[in-house]
């Protein structure tokens, strides 16, 4: 019986990395479920769902020759694999403000105060060196519906001297 696994790596950016990663499992009889890949500051993160018939250690196998050969740092868990249980965000919220430590966690804390469930997290800084600028976009579910949020949103902005900005999402299924 197949059990799911989550892959994380993590490594300096460098050509190949997803093609050899994925052939490997998939020479390896391991199918691939929802994934994230993304490149941040230089570096590159993976996080896959594998579902595989080995355990963390035959996976180990399969991918620990890659992982050393384009030196990546990795890490397998074994996980409930939950495909096709997909929870579609209703609310996309941005804010930004000059550079600073603790954007994200003030930000994160009056959301989850008022019931917003993040599914998505983007963070870039921009501006100039001089002057940077965090900008910060989450999507999830406003679980408590969305005058709470636009509320809790206006006090944080008061209070720490962000900008803003909340907006509907309307998902087209079907």
């Amino acid at each position: 019986m197949k059990k799911w696994f989550m892959l994380i790596l993590v490594g300096k950016d460098q050509p190949g990395i997803v093609a050899q990663i994925t052939r490997a499992l998939y020479e390896g009889e391991c199918n691939l479920g929802e994934a994230s890949m993304v490149r941040l500051g230089g570096n590159f993160t993976v996080m896959l769902m594998v579902q595989s018939a080995g355990d963390e250690q035959a996976l180990d196998h399969l991918i620990g020759p890659i992982c050393r050969s384009f030196n990546l740092r990795h890490h397998v868990d074994a996980i409930e694999g939950e495909l096709l249980h997909h929870v579609e965000p209703d609310v996309r919220i941005t804010v930004y403000g000059a550079d600073r430590a603790g954007i994200v966690a003030e930000a994160t804390g009056v959301l989850t105060e008022k019931g917003f469930n993040i599914l998505n997290l983007e963070s870039d800084v921009g501006g100039t060196k001089e002057h940077p600028i965090y900008v910060m976009t989450i999507e999830g579910v406003a679980e408590q519906g969305i005058q709470v949020l636009e509320e809790a949103l206006q006090k944080l902005a008061r209070e720490k001297g962000l900008e803003t900005q909340l907006e509907p999402i309307d998902t087209l299924i079907g």
